[in-house]
């Protein structure tokens, strides 16, 4: 055993001028990870490899001197066989790191985007499950849930609560039309018809931002990222070009998926307003005979002459 290890240090010695010549000339060869240097080249085959030998060599040495052959061919072959196996382990290593990070990256995604609804939700607003519709939907509430599904899809739930609020505003207005007209007077109909105009408009840019967001769904933005400020001195001028481009394609997404919202907030706004004008409105008979202020001066006289007259006895 000794022997065998006396024989594979030699040879192991004997491999690392030769293997130093191959990295310098081309350091992929030499070298197991990805984007090597030739750096890297004289410090594994100048000081690892040699001093790995040098090690096997002297605790060796107790036992005598006697090298084997067997070791000794062992000690050549063991770079070429050990480069591949390296290799491969390097690359496995790399491959569930990365999925480590990207689900990682996943579920802090899915944590802010749920922080993003949380803080997007109002108080009093209904949330709408497309798989069940409210009963009794109409076409518009149907559309509402149709386009609130397509946002979920392109995993935007802080958009999809978008749809939320439109329907909460939606049903709000209508209540509020209920309670101030009989549905079959023409002012009913024409404030429905006009709301309803309103709320399909918001529809049409909530959809359209469905369509936005499903053009970059496949994009990460976290690993592209990362390999910027991870390998940004080693990307050619190309890959760190199309990196770059994929960043842009986001920051545009989102710059026009934010001009977007701000049509949909002012859809919620004159939805707001129509609900504020319709409940000023008094549809209803007075049931005082007087004005509220004649009434409270004519009680306020009565007391005061009950008052007199209290004194007076």
């Amino acid at each position: 055993m000794l022997g065998f290890l006396q024989g594979l240090s030699y040879g192991l010695f004997m491999t690392c001028l030769p293997w130093l010549l191959i990295g310098l000339y081309n350091p992929g060869l030499a070298l197991p990870w990805p984007a090597p240097g030739r750096l890297q080249v004289i410090a594994r085959y100048c000081l690892l490899v040699p001093f790995i030998s040098m090690l096997l060599w002297l605790t060796s040495l107790w036992g005598g001197f006697s090298p084997s052959l067997l070791g000794w061919l062992a000690g050549i072959v063991a770079i070429p066989v050990a480069l591949p196996v390296e290799r491969t382990l390097r690359g496995w290593l790399a491959r569930r790191r990365e999925r480590r990070q990207a689900a990682q990256r996943a579920a802090a995604t899915q944590q802010r985007r749920a922080r993003e609804e949380r803080r997007a939700h109002e108080a009093g607003v209904s949330v709408l499950d497309p798989a069940r519709p409210p009963d009794g939907a109409d076409e518009l509430v149907l559309a509402m849930c149709r386009v609130k599904q397509s946002l979920l899809d392109v995993n935007r739930p802080d958009l999809a609560v978008l749809a939320d609020r439109l329907y909460s505003r939606y049903r709000h207005v209508m209540d509020v039309l209920g309670e101030r007209f009989q549905p079959g007077e023409l002012a009913f109909k024409r404030a429905q018809g006009l709301v309803t105009q309103v709320c399909f408009g918001a529809l049409d840019t909530l959809t359209t931002m469905a369509s936005q967001a499903r053009g970059v769904v496949s994009v990460d933005g976290d690993y592209v990222r990362g390999r910027l400020n991870r390998e940004g001195s080693q990307l050619s001028e190309e890959e760190r070009a199309a990196l770059v481009r994929r960043l842009d394609l986001l920051v545009e997404t989102e710059h026009r998926l934010y001009e977007l919202s701000a049509r949909i907030e002012s859809a919620l706004t004159v939805l707001d307003d129509t609900a504020v004008s319709m409940a000023r409105i008094e549809t209803a008979r007075p049931q005082a005979s007087v004005a509220t202020e004649t009434a409270l001066e004519d009680l306020r006289r009565f007391v005061e002459g009950a008052d007199r007259y209290a004194r007076r006895e």
